[in-house]
């Protein structure tokens, strides 16, 4: 569906835990961000690196380093900040924006109620996260209130996606990439992704 799918049998094997009903918060927590991880490895693929001269403790040498100031990452609360660990990891000086939205549990339509971005967001890579992408709202609406601050590059991550969302993300914004660990069966009648793994920020936070 155009999405770039990390098909590889850490990630078959990651997925099968948290998809499981018995495996607890704390391992639930920790498998979200290694696979955010292995996500963010395949979604940096195409970074630019500068070149620099260092000092090893043999000689001086030329080496590429990444500028991580570049980069922005833009969790969906809540569940979006599961992920997050998982990405700082890997680049630390990244700055964080955060992006609030619930679901209209009788319309399934997204609502804003908090939108908080570094200063110079515009000139900035976006990767925004969410570990669902169910019928795509919630994604669609973040990449536009980006745009509408100027974000020219974004990328989307998540752990699990639905025919569904994929479809309508990529028809609204069509040059947004797309990263995930795996493409679902569909929706169910109450919009949620089956097989999938229930609700992703009450299984992160323990909150059900």
């Amino acid at each position: 569906m155009g999405a770039i799918v990390l098909d590889n049998p850490i990630i078959r094997h990651k997925l099968s835990i948290i998809r499981n009903k018995e495996t607890g918060t704390k391992e639930f927590r920790e498998v979200i961000g290694e696979i955010a991880t292995f996500l963010c490895y395949e979604a940096m693929e195409d970074a630019e690196l500068q070149e620099v001269e260092i000092d090893t403790p043999i000689c001086k040498t030329k080496v590429e380093q990444l500028d991580e100031n570049k980069y922005a990452f833009v969790p969906i609360l809540r569940a979006g900040t599961g992920m997050l660990e998982g990405l700082v990891k890997v680049m630390p000086n990244a700055k964080i924006g955060h992006v609030g939205l619930y679901r209209n549990e009788e319309t399934l339509k997204p609502v804003r109620y908090y939108y908080k971005m570094p200063q110079d967001i515009a000139n900035r890579e976006v990767i925004v996260l969410d570990p669902m992408l169910a019928t795509g709202g919630s994604a669609v609406d973040t990449i536009t209130m980006l745009k509408e601050d100027g974000v020219k590059k974004i990328k989307f991550l998540c752990i699990i996606s639905a025919p569904e969302g994929l479809r309508k993300l990529q028809e609204t914004h069509p040059d947004v990439e797309i990263y995930t660990a795996s493409i679902d069966e569909k929706l169910n009648e109450v919009g949620y992704i089956v097989p999938g793994l229930g609700d992703a920020g009450d299984r992160i936070f323990g909150t059900k």
